[in-house]
Formats: C-alpha cells, sequence, structure tokens
C-alpha cells in the first residue's frame, strides 16, 4: 500500500511456521503436526503451502514504520516467531516493546496506550 503511513503489529500471528509447529502445542500450530502424523513424508509439501501465509514473507515486504510487540510467554506465537517477522521486516524504522511475563495477551491496555502514542506520533 504506497500510502500506508505506519502498522503496529501486536504478538503477530502465523509467523514462522517451521519453528512454530516445533516450538508450541497449542492450535493452530499443533494442527500441523497432528497433521504430519498422519501424512509422513508431506513435511516439505506442507511447509511449502504455508509460506504463502507465513507473516515473516509478508514482513520481508513492509514499506511502512513498524512498532511489534511481542510476548516471551506466549504459548501462543513464540517469541522468536515474532522476532522473526519483525527482522525481516524491511523498512529502516521498525521497533518492538518486549513482555518479559505475559502471554498471548502481550502489554495489554498498557501496550495498546504506547501504540497509540506511538501512532500519533507517524500521523
Amino acid at each position: 500500500v504506497p500510502d500506508l503511513v505506519a502498522v503496529a503489529p501486536d504478538v503477530p500471528f502465523l509467523c514462522d511456521f517451521p519453528r512454530a509447529a516445533t516450538l508450541t502445542d497449542r492450535h493452530p500450530y499443533r494442527e500441523i503436526g497432528l497433521y504430519l502424523k498422519t501424512h509422513r513424508g508431506r513435511t516439505e509439501d506442507a511447509l511449502r503451502t504455508l509460506s504463502y501465509f507465513d507473516g515473516v514473507h509478508f514482513a520481508a515486504r513492509g514499506r511502512a514504520p513498524a512498532f511489534f510487540s511481542a510476548a516471551l510467554e506466549d504459548q501462543t506465537c513464540p517469541p522468536s516467531t515474532i522476532f522473526a517477522a519483525f527482522n525481516a521486516w524491511a523498512h529502516d524504522e521498525k521497533a518492538i516493546e518486549v513482555y518479559d511475563f505475559n502471554d498471548h495477551e502481550g502489554g495489554g491496555p498498557f501496550h495498546e496506550a504506547a501504540k497509540l502514542d506511538w501512532l500519533r506520533s507517524h500521523a
């Protein structure tokens, strides 16, 4: 989107499928393992298909400033998968707020306020 001013992905979901499928047993990543349990030898096919939906690949096309968040105890979106998207983000201006003791709620209302402040600075 050429006129996009900024983005603020909170604990982004569906990033780095290959890694997420080995780190958590929460759905939807658990579904990958369940599928591959009965479709042995199809790992490469499954991961190739999932790559079309992988947020890391979309992040590599990011052309606006970004303010990410990650929670280090997130079992739904493992932090390393979020960092994969953050590191792939193509725009030079990017930041990430990390919440050490939170799960998938991330920073909750605290982060909502931080995100609104950040977005106001880019409006």
